[in-house]
């Protein structure tokens, strides 16, 4: 005997595996996350230095040893309190170790990234990159929606980064904690 009601369950499963897939490949198409042996995207960032500056992020990462880290959001709490004066604290021990430049990005503008650079005594040691539009933070995979922030911010990470090429890259499991991306985490791969 044939029972209708219970061909249904194995097709609902299919349907639910299947618009699965389609929704997690429509948010990888044409998307990637930088790993070990991945080339720097060439993407303008912005900064304030005497006056707004484009920075394209590839050609400042060209013949050089470059600490890279992002964080979700300037004047955030983790940012602020951990991030960040993490990075400011270690900055010689970095250039102790051979790196020429340490870059923060934030999906900001340029005028809020520098503010919260001062605030910090950032400026001098580390800097202070915005990625106003989300275009590089998009380009390497590391955009999340953070409505709580105001929609698309960076996923926290940091990266060592070589001539242009990653070397070692650390990612927060859950794109926002504060734990294998940590200044005192990347100083000891090095």
């Amino acid at each position: 005997r044939f029972f209708p009601a219970l061909s249904v369950v194995p097709f609902l499963r299919f349907k639910l595996m299947l618009r699965t897939a389609l929704r997690v490949g429509r948010q990888s198409v044409g998307r990637r996350w930088i790993s070990a042996g991945t080339a720097i995207p060439a993407v303008e960032l912005s900064e304030i230095n005497d006056g707004l500056k484009q920075v394209d992020i590839a050609a400042l990462c060209k013949g050089k040893k470059v600490v890279l880290f992002a964080v979700p959001g300037s004047f955030t709490p983790g940012c602020s309190k951990t991030h960040l004066p993490g990075y400011v604290a270690d900055a010689d021990k970095f250039k102790a170790k051979g790196v020429d430049e340490i870059v923060c990005v934030s999906v900001n503008d340029a005028f809020v990234q520098n503010a919260w650079g001062e605030a910090q005594g950032a400026i001098g040691k580390i800097r202070m990159l915005a990625d106003a539009s989300g275009a590089f933070t998009k380009a390497i995979g590391a955009d999340q929606e953070l409505g709580v922030l105001g929609g698309t911010r960076s996923k926290r990470y940091s990266a060592v980064i070589e001539d242009g090429v990653v070397k070692t890259v650390n990612v927060e499991p859950d794109g926002k904690g504060l734990t294998c991306s940590l200044s005192n985490n990347l100083l000891e791969s090095l």
